[in-house]
């Protein structure tokens, strides 16, 4: 059993309202610019209370460090919000880092993207004779930008692993023709980002046959 009960930020009643700083009336969170900046400009919001941004402790505790710099320490860096790896700890467990499929496609266009996905089988499947089909693996390539990786999807085992290896070379600049080039080890979950070859344009199968 999956809960997805979300919840609401406890914002109505600390006298935000006082000095003017607008929030989302329908979750009480609060709206802010790309420096974590409300619509008053001397009051900043970072963490699970910032309006569309993800609910999670390792993007508060950068955001709030970035803050910081910029506030007191002359930097300009501001935190990525797009390039976050996370994974939902299901028994099988789903990472993903970047754009998921629809929005990349609302942010550059369908036309602008290549799509490459995969099922694989995990070899520690093979001798209890798991279903090899039921492992899916997919990235999202801005073809206007070198085929650069905008999106990682895996669905396997150790999936948060995997990811979290993957979000380091995206945060780098990861292009498809670099992860053509990676050598693979075998036999690996993670291998399968390094074989891909079909596109979901194509309609071609992508069922495995084995590890």
């Amino acid at each position: 059993v999956l809960l997805a009960i979300g919840r609401d930020a406890c914002t109505r009643n600390i006298g935000l309202q006082t000095i003017g700083v607008k929030i989302n009336e329908k979750n009480g969170k609060v709206p802010v610019n790309d420096e974590e900046q409300t619509n008053v400009p001397y009051v900043y919001a970072i963490g699970d209370i910032l309006d569309g941004k993800l609910e999670l402790t390792p993007v508060a505790i950068q955001a709030g460090r970035l803050l910081a710099q910029r506030l007191y320490g002359g930097s300009s860096r501001k935190c990525d919000y797009i390039n976050v790896p996370t994974t939902v700890f299901t028994p099988l467990e789903y990472g993903s880092c970047g754009f998921p499929e629809e929005k990349a496609i609302e942010e550059y266009g369908k036309q602008n993207l290549e799509v490459y996905h995969s099922l694989f089988w995990p070899l520690e499947w093979t001798v209890p004779g798991r279903d090899n089909n039921t492992c899916y693996a997919k990235i999202i390539c801005n073809k206007q930008d070198n085929n650069r990786v905008i999106g990682l999807h895996v669905l396997g085992p150790n999936a948060g692993e995997v990811t979290q290896g993957f979000a380091a070379a995206i945060k780098c600049g990861l292009t498809k023709e670099l992860l053509d080039e990676t050598i693979g080890i075998h036999p690996t979950c993670a291998e399968v980002f390094t074989t891909m070859d079909i596109t979901k344009s194509s309609g071609q199968d992508i069922t495995q046959k084995g590890c």
